[in-house]
C-alpha cells in the first residue's frame, strides 16, 4: 500500500471480528515501532504483547471491568485478538542524558521541556497503527484509566521503571463500525486552521 493511502485510511477501529491475526504482522508492527525516533537514541520503551484469549480477557478485566456485561464499546474492543501495551521509561532518558557524550552531570527532570519518553513511545505507537493499516488490519490506540493502571501493572508484572502510555488493539475490522468515536461528532479541521506560516498571529508592531 502506498504511504499516502496508509495515512488516509488510518482510523481508530472499535469493533473487530474474532478472526486471528497473523503473528508475523504483529512482529512486523513491533519491529517498525522500534524505528521511531528517540531522544539520544535512549530507546526507553517496552511493549507488552497480549495475544492469547486468556491474556486479552485478563487485560480487560484489569483495565475496564464489566467484562461479563460489556457496553457497545467494550463488546467491540474485546473481540480484538491482540493488545499491545506501549510503555515508556523516564529513567532510561534521564540516565542517557547524564552520560558523558550528552554533557549533563545529573538526572534532573527539570532539564526536559516536555516528557520525551512519553512522546517517543507515542510515535512508536503510531507506527504500530500504520503497520496495521498497511497489513489490512484495524487498530485503535486508547488510554488506560489512571485508577486501573495499578491493576494492569500487577496483572502483567510491568516493572516500576516503565509506565504504560496507553494500549493498542489489533485485529480484523468488523463490517459494522461499532461504538462511534469523536470524529463522528466533530468535523476535521481545515489545514488552514492549524497551519501557521511565518507567524502564528499578527506580526508585532
Amino acid at each position: 500500500m502506498e504511504f499516502q493511502d496508509v495515512v488516509r485510511r488510518r482510523k481508530m477501529v472499535r469493533n473487530y471480528t474474532d478472526e486471528p491475526v497473523d503473528p508475523a504482522v504483529v512482529d512486523r508492527a513491533l519491529r517498525n515501532a522500534q524505528r521511531a525516533p528517540s531522544a539520544g537514541f535512549s530507546q526507553g520503551w517496552g511493549f507488552l504483547v497480549l495475544d492469547t484469549l486468556e491474556d486479552v480477557r485478563r487485560y480487560w478485566a484489569a483495565s475496564a471491568g464489566g467484562v461479563d456485561d460489556p457496553d457497545e464499546w467494550l463488546t467491540g474492543m474485546m473481540r480484538a485478538p491482540v493488545i499491545v501495551v506501549p510503555c515508556s521509561s523516564k529513567a532510561a532518558y534521564l540516565g542517557r542524558y547524564a552520560e558523558p557524550d550528552k554533557g549533563w552531570t545529573d538526572e534532573d527532570e527539570a532539564r526536559w521541556p516536555v516528557p520525551f519518553w512519553h512522546m517517543d513511545a507515542a510515535m512508536a505507537s503510531l507506527l504500530i497503527l500504520q503497520t496495521a493499516v498497511d497489513a489490512g488490519l484495524g487498530a485503535c490506540f486508547f488510554g488506560i484509566p489512571p485508577d486501573k493502571v495499578p491493576a494492569v501493572r500487577a496483572a502483567f508484572a510491568i516493572p516500576p521503571a516503565f509506565d504504560p502510555v496507553g494500549a493498542v488493539t489489533l485485529g480484523h475490522a468488523a463490517a459494522r463500525p461499532g461504538a462511534l468515536g469523536s470524529p463522528a461528532r466533530r468535523r476535521c479541521k481545515d489545514t488552514a486552521e492549524v497551519v501557521h506560516r511565518g507567524t502564528w498571529g499578527p506580526a508585532p508592531r
